[in-house]
């Protein structure tokens, strides 16, 4: 067994990375602020939430507020779970 086995692959990502570590100190964040605190394009971000929201790590709300829609995100007890496993194990690596 590789010392990296424990590591969560859904993590690698420095973008899924970087929501993770967002939605683990805020509530909900919306797209665009998570755009911004990110520097990531539309696209990129849409494409990183799906997987997370694949992996119930996130959840995904859809709105409109007015006649403009939001997408926002927050991190489900599953995430918190799955990033604090992950978090803990690359401690574990580097205290090797």
């Amino acid at each position: 067994m590789s010392i990296i086995s424990g590591l969560n692959k859904e993590f690698e990502s420095r973008v899924r990375l970087g929501m993770m570590s967002v939605l683990m100190v805020n509530d909900w964040v919306d797209f665009t602020e998570m755009k911004n605190l990110l520097q990531v394009t539309d696209g990129n971000l849409a494409s990183h939430s799906t997987a997370l929201e694949k992996h119930e790590y996130i959840e995904i709300k859809k709105e409109f507020v007015g006649k403009k829609p939001r997408t926002s995100y927050k991190i489900t007890e599953t995430g918190k779970l799955a990033f604090q496993q992950h978090l803990a194990f690359l401690e574990k690596i580097m205290r090797q």
